[in-house]
């Protein structure tokens, strides 16, 4: 996910510590391993000033929608104890943006948002490092500025993370991984901040996110009731329904990014349950096999990566199949029948009753994640009589249980920014085509954040 901003004046402290705890699971010994949660490492990182906040919201013309700072935000990171998807002790790492200041809604006991970031294929990934993070500069303007604590899971595979890949979109994992990462979380701001965090719990999450943080919330309800309550959720642009989309894919409609994605997901789905190939060579062509397998999360760019031919040489990321695709015919024609497809079905996000509210958000010409994932998900809770909103940014009418004007107000702006990158390429096709890049990565996310804030403010507005 490529956002608005960075916060590039971030001031960042204890590095040294930071590249010292690097590392993997525990080594082989009689002991125990760590149990889920524990925290091997939290320190406070870095802070950022209310000032340098408004800057940077300033400069990318999203101060509107994130509105000026009502706090700095210290930066902490927690390196923690979790579970791959085998069940076996791993390393992951989170961010843990703290507000602060003397105003009342950055001091006390404040609301904590979980919040699951988007698809990344860079290792080094944290989102504790706000001057290069860009999603980690948005949700610190967006939510820890405005008074919410922000834990911030890298997942594991990314960052100091012992494991050597990331269980992308698996579901019941990442929720074990995002759950471990708030209780480190809290175990260090109860021990060392004096901003504490409060019983009130927000999820929100934004394309792999929104994947992520709906599975937090219904492993939560389903498992941690006892532990956790859940106030209100808010997935953002996420692949909910992943059999469909994969139904789609294979039917010739291939999504943006597909050729980033799927490496990702295949990897993802044959370590959690052996049986998506026998050898990588059944699934990718001949020239990518020797590597796809273990391409991700890498260390070098998508560029490097394309000029090594270890990628299609396909700036839409949308070469799956056919000449020089990424993907066999073979795996193409099997799909239907496929261990994978019943892998997608597996975490396939649908079948599940929220308790606490929730509120959708995406956009409707979105060609990464299609649209209906979001509204699927929608029906889905609506027929068990769960009604969930869903905006769509490009349909004030969808936006109307924010109210007329907000709705108004985020509709509008969303299709002036549209504009603008658009008359920034030099319109026409061009413009069209700069307009469909930036979609998903890039305009969408302040808008649907813009509302989550909103919802999230109303909800805990009602609750004593």
């Amino acid at each position: 996910m490529n956002s608005q901003f960075k916060l590039a004046s971030l001031t960042l402290v204890a590095a040294a510590m930071l590249s010292a705890c690097g590392g993997g699971s525990n080594p082989s010994s009689d002991d125990p391993p760590p149990a889920r949660g524990t925290l091997e490492l939290g320190l406070l990182a870095g802070a950022a000033t209310a000032d340098q906040i408004d800057a940077g919201t300033q400069a990318k013309g999203v101060q509107a929608l994130s509105g000026k700072a009502a706090c700095g935000v210290d930066v902490r990171y927690v390196y923690y104890w979790t579970r791959d998807p085998q069940g076996n002790p791993a390393t992951a790492s989170a961010a843990v943006l703290v507000p602060s200041g003397t105003a009342a809604v950055c001091t006390g006991n404040r609301p904590v948002l979980l919040y699951a970031h988007g698809t990344t294929t860079d290792q080094a990934f944290n989102m504790a490092q706000l001057s290069t993070n860009a999603e980690g500069s948005l949700v610190a303007a967006f939510y820890a500025a405005q008074g919410f604590i922000v834990v911030a899971p890298n997942y594991m595979g990314y960052d100091r993370s012992g494991l050597q890949y990331t269980p992308y979109l698996n579901a019941e994992n990442s929720a074990i991984d995002m759950i471990d990462g708030l209780r480190a979380a809290k175990t260090h701001l109860n021990a060392e901040s004096a901003v504490k965090p409060s019983a009130k719990l927000l999820i929100a999450g934004y394309s792999q996110g929104g994947h992520v943080a709906m599975a937090t919330q219904k492993v939560i309800e389903r498992d941690y009731a006892s532990e956790f309550t859940v106030t209100a959720a808010a997935p953002m642009s996420g692949p909910y329904n992943l059999v469909k989309l994969g139904d789609t894919i294979t039917s010739g409609t291939v999504n943006a990014g597909a050729t980033l994605f799927l490496p990702l997901m295949l990897t993802s789905y044959q370590k959690a349950y052996g049986n998506i190939y026998s050898a990588p060579s059944d699934v990718y062509q001949s020239q990518f096999a020797a590597t796809a397998e273990t391409l991700f999360p890498s260390k070098e760019s998508i560029t490097q990566l394309i000029q090594e031919g270890k990628l299609p040489a396909d700036p839409t990321f949308t070469k799956l199949f056919g000449t020089g695709g990424l993907l066999t015919d073979t795996f193409r024609t099997g799909y239907p029948t496929s261990n994978f497809r019943k892998a997608l079905q597996t975490n396939t996000l649908l079948g599940w009753t929220p308790k606490a509210p929730v509120a959708l958000c995406g956009g409707a010409n979105d060609p990464t994640v299609f649209f209906f994932n979001t509204t699927d998900a929608q029906a889905d809770f609506g027929s068990r009589g769960k009604a969930v909103p869903a905006s769509n940014l490009e349909s004030a009418a969808s936006m109307s249980w924010a109210g007329a004007t907000t709705a108004a107000t985020i509709a509008g702006g969303f299709a002036q920014a549209k504009a603008a990158t658009s008359a920034a390429a030099g319109g026409g096709a061009a413009g069209a085509a700069a307009v469909q890049g930036a979609y998903h990565g890039t305009l969408v996310p302040p808008f649907c954040n813009a509302l989550a804030r909103g919802f999230f403010q109303s909800v805990l507005a009602s609750q004593p």
